[in-house]
């Protein structure tokens, strides 16, 4: 009996050096390897001051985590709002070269778009989505119809966390699987996380490279956050506390998906990239959703950045970012300004994945940037917004940002140098008249080219709506 139990004890230890040896090797092909996972998280009017790394009361020790281990990008740009967001990381593009300024309900993009998801998916990845897509609200307008292998969450906007109804309307019911609707019991931040994390697991099994895009409709009105993550959200004034508490449970389930990397081996071969879609919001009205409980306008907080959500000032379009990989990237802060639409080609450029013929990106690949060369194409280029309803726009080169505000036909122009002035307090457009004339300029030809490749059904649906505007009323 003795012979037999040191003969399985050795046998034991045998299989264990096996298997760590095995783990080893496997760990090590996943650093090397040339097709990295991509975990890409969006938070949803997530404020520039709602992050503790930036001061903030609010705990996101996840977060925090990510951007203290990884690359801190200090001036990451978006859109003032979520759709147009959402259509130029997709793509690479300015929203408003597909004639989108505002959030839409309508189709975004046309049909052959060459999306990020397609790409990556013709490059041999798995693709999900889960969480909120807001590029078209009708299920033939999902996700799947984009490059995407699966898809969850909400089709429209942010919706109600507990009955994950969006605003009263035809798009209300917007819950749905693979561009199903469908009726899911849960907590809309628990659900979207719990999707990612499964979608992690069983890509491992597969073996086959992964991309999952987490757009969170966290932190967007309405609110209504279980007593567990309010008691939690204790530190900050109780008129933030729905949403601080909002916050620090989708901070949670970024630390569930992290969690489920390094269980299954993955964390070192995976590109984690996190953004707001906007700056924080001065306060949506949640009593356009159905079924609301918790009423009121909940601000979010872009100290000490100037203006909101909405707006072309740095507090609406610059946002906490960061980009994580243990394999490739040292911990770092990166200060140049990079943009939304750089994302497609630089993952695009990692992979090695040509740009497809009629793509005309207006990102750049920044990649060399994050790992700390000195990029002179990112330091000289030019960064262009335009805003909601064309009501405003901004362009910036180098230092100096020019915003357009547009009311009745009446222009103002403001000129700011963000370098000594980040918080746009000084506007200079008088004293450097001759270079706010020729920034007005530049920012013409960029409005020249947008709006060309504007769907031709929703093209058809603008002109009517335009026209009837325009008739004569009796």
């Amino acid at each position: 009996m003795k012979t037999l139990f040191w003969m399985r004890l050795k046998f034991f230890k045998l299989y264990l050096v096996a298997l760590l040896g095995s783990l080893e090797v496997s760990m090590a092909t996943a650093a090397e390897s040339p097709h990295p996972n991509i975990l890409l998280v969006v938070a949803d009017d997530m404020g520039w001051a709602d992050v503790g790394y930036h001061g903030s009361g609010i705990k996101t020790p996840h977060i925090d985590r990510l951007a203290r281990e990884g690359v801190e990008l200090d001036q990451f740009y978006v859109a003032p709002m979520c759709t147009p967001t959402r259509a130029a990381l997709l793509t690479g593009r300015y929203w408003s070269r597909f004639g989108n300024t505002t959030p839409s309900n309508e189709r975004v993009l046309p049909w052959d778009t060459w999306t990020l998801a397609r790409a990556l998916k013709d490059a041999g990845y798995s693709t999900k989505i889960t969480g909120k897509w807001h590029l078209g609200s009708k299920p033939e307008w999902g996700p799947r119809q984009f490059g995407f292998d699966r898809s969850h969450g909400s089709l429209a906007g942010g919706v109600n966390p507990l009955n994950h109804l969006y605003k009263h309307g035809q798009y209300s019911k917007t819950w749905h699987r693979d561009d199903q609707l469908v009726e899911e019991q849960g907590h809309a931040t628990d659900l979207i996380g719990a999707q990612a994390v499964r979608f992690i697991e069983t890509a491992e099994k597969k073996g086959e490279p992964f991309f999952v895009y987490v757009p969170f409709t966290a932190v967007h009105t309405p609110f209504d956050e279980p007593q567990k993550w309010l008691d939690g959200a204790s530190q900050v004034h109780p008129d933030r506390q729905q949403y601080a508490a909002c916050a620090q449970h989708m901070d949670a389930m970024i630390g569930e998906m992290v969690a489920a990397l390094d269980r299954t081996g993955q964390r070192e071969n995976t590109l984690i990239i996190f953004f707001s879609d906007n700056g924080g919001t001065n306060g949506d009205d949640s009593n356009r959703y159905p079924d609301t409980r918790v009423k009121g306008k909940i601000r979010g907080m872009n100290t000490p950045l100037r203006g909101w959500k909405t707006q072309v000032y740095e507090g609406g379009i610059r946002v906490p970012a960061l980009v994580n990989w243990p394999a490739k990237l040292k911990p770092k802060k990166v200060s140049k300004p990079l943009h939304v639409i750089d994302w497609m080609p630089t993952l695009c450029g990692l992979l090695e994945i040509t740009e497809q013929k009629g793509a005309r990106w207006d990102g750049v690949d920044i990649w060399p940037t994050l790992k700390g060369e000195n990029d002179p194409v990112v330091a000289s280029r030019e960064l262009y917004w335009q805003g909601v309803h064309n009501r405003s726009a901004a362009l910036r080169q180098g230092d100096w940002k020019l915003i357009v505000h547009r009311a009745k036909g009446r222009g103002r122009l403001e000129l700011f140098d963000l370098a000594a002035d980040p918080n746009e307090k000084r506007d200079l457009s008088s004293e450097q008249s001759a270079r706010a004339t020729a920034m007005s300029k530049s920012l013409a030809a960029q409005e020249a080219r947008d709006s060309d490749e504007l769907p031709t059904d929703v093209r058809q649906h603008i002109l009517i709506s335009e026209e009837q505007d325009a008739a004569p009323k009796p």
